[in-house]
């Protein structure tokens, strides 16, 4: 079978580390290595983690944030299989030997990635992640990976490279981009593999707007333009980040021009024709209820 690795990057998580440990742990697989790169934390993850005895390898010192901590992690163990946890996210039972099984039987796939749910705070089932079938052309337009259900052979990380520490909010959608780009094979695996936790201290909630500037980033350094639906969505994101309100449809659709427009010079030197169409169709329907209103 081929050994296994994960890191746990952390930082002031010391209220959902132990249940992310916990679940790996409990993974009932052979040779897995674990380890927690803790940055340096000030609440109580040292303790948590000091908890845990010699069940699992930690260290804790500063570091250039999360991206830094997963270099370092998996540059510190071994393993022929490699995946990442963060500090508030899970495992659910029988991930990691689902997938050590998918890459005995798969030898040329370099990438897979399961199925995911998202939960609270409380760890109470919210939704499922839009996980799709891997799609190249597809996966410019929406991440339907979610990255603690996603596993790579060490292979491929030696080959295409490590974590960009460059695009801190969304380093898991610009690896994966680089590495398809650079001829990665991503399968996908139809099974519940782990949960991602939302809250309010979460990257992907505290810090939506600066997310989609990364996506932006990520995709015009990579593919050249950013497509239509990751400008609108940091329109909306935008939008929401200046406190326009969406009930009042007339004004946020103004909003979600205006921040379209920008965007679209900034990332892609100008509108393009399906974008000005999607935009009028959304500022004729605000018209339209605007109306209907006063009537």
């Amino acid at each position: 079978m081929n050994s296994l690795a994960v890191v746990t990057p952390s930082f002031n998580q010391g209220k959902y580390i132990r249940q992310t440990i916990e679940s790996v742990l409990a993974q009932r697989v052979q040779n897995l290595q674990y380890m927690v790169i803790d940055g340096g934390s000030t609440d109580e993850t040292v303790e948590v983690l000091g908890s845990f005895g010699g069940k699992l390898k930690w260290i804790s010192e500063p570091d250039r944030g999360t991206a830094d901590a997963i270099n370092k992690g998996f540059h510190s163990v071994g393993g022929e299989v490699l995946g990442w946890l963060n500090s508030d996210d899970i495992y659910y039972d029988g991930a990691l030997e689902s997938v050590q099984e998918f890459f005995e039987k798969n030898p040329d796939v370099d990438v897979v990635y399961g199925d995911a749910d998202h939960i609270d705070a409380d760890g109470s089932f919210i939704e499922k992640y839009p996980t799709e079938p891997w799609s190249w052309e597809r996966f410019h337009e929406v991440c339907f990976i979610s990255q603690p259900a996603a596993f790579f052979r060490r292979r491929v990380f030696e080959r295409f490279g490590a974590l960009d520490v460059r695009y801190p909010h969304c380093v898991d959608y610009e690896l994966w981009i680089r590495w398809a780009k650079s001829g990665a094979i991503f399968q996908h695996l139809p099974k519940t593999l782990a949960a991602t936790r939302l809250h309010a201290e979460a990257k992907t909630v505290a810090k939506r707007l600066a997310c989609h500037e990364d996506i932006n980033n990520i995709l015009r350094n990579h593919l050249g333009k950013v497509p239509e639906r990751w400008v609108l969505n940091y329109a909306y994101a935008a939008a929401d980040d200046r406190g326009v309100r969406r009930e009042q449809q007339l004004r946020f659709a103004s909003a979600l021009v205006k921040e379209s427009v920008v965007a679209s010079a900034r990332w892609n030197r100008g509108l393009e024709w399906n974008l000005v169409k999607t935009l009028g169709g959304l500022m004729g329907d605000a018209i339209r209820h605007e109306l209907a209103k006063r009537e």
